[in-house]
């Protein structure tokens, strides 16, 4: 099983992602964790988009793409993976495209989680974190006993700077700009499912399965 997983900050991509892998047994490939275990790890890639971060630049695409290119070639992603937040531009699909056609892969399929813009604000910026211990809250769906008191701990719980709304906004923007062209790349090519992701947490998981299992 070879799958994108589609959708804005916020739209629930990790969560989905986490359960495809227990359900597949295949790994869930986040450009943010390999990024960082390419550096740690010193690979030829890794070398080059350390030179970029200490320099405080963004990694240019190539060495992006080549980063998840060295991870596709792993082992474990033999049966298949899941690529959450990868790619994130239409440039990137098409290099994806080729990468995949060299190492003898196809695509399944990729999976948009569809969401409502102020929805989805007021579920982001509704989130608290302890400080003491990390565990999350959310003012209106999980909301601690003590107004901004951890019941694991007694921690204070804040809210992170990116979860303030002027910072979803600017995010979601983003996302609309560069990657929900996306959508329309892969509806062309016959691989797009999209989905509610405002719904809970467990039907998604449910109609992601019944939607995977089906094809």
């Amino acid at each position: 099983m070879k799958l994108i997983l589609l959708g804005p900050p916020g739209a629930g991509k990790g969560t989905q992602a986490k359960m495809l892998t227990e359900e597949f047994g295949i790994p869930q490939i986040s450009t943010g964790d390999i990024l960082r275990g390419a550096v740690q790890d010193g690979t030829p890639m890794g070398v080059k988009a350390k030179g970029f971060m200490d320099a405080g630049a963004l990694v240019p695409d190539e060495v992006v793409i080549g980063i998840v290119s060295e991870r596709l070639q792993k082992p474990d992603c033999d049966p298949g993976f899941i690529l959450d937040g990868f790619p994130r531009t239409v440039p990137q699909a098409d290099a994806l495209s080729v990468n995949l056609k060299e190492l003898g892969k196809d695509l399944d399929a990729v999976i948009s989680l569809e969401v409502d813009v102020e929805a989805l604000v007021e579920r982001l910026t509704g989130r608290r974190t302890c400080r003491e211990c990390g565990r999350g809250y959310h003012v209106s769906f999980d909301p601690s006993k003590v107004e901004s008191v951890c019941d694991a701990c007694g921690g204070e719980l804040f809210q992170r700077d990116d979860d303030q709304e002027k910072t979803i906004r600017k995010r979601l923007e983003v996302y609309d700009e560069q990657t929900s062209p996306l959508t329309e790349y892969y509806a062309a090519a016959g691989l797009l499912q999209g989905l509610d992701g405002m719904q809970q947490i467990d039907k998604v998981q449910q109609q992601v399965l019944e939607l995977l299992k089906a094809d």
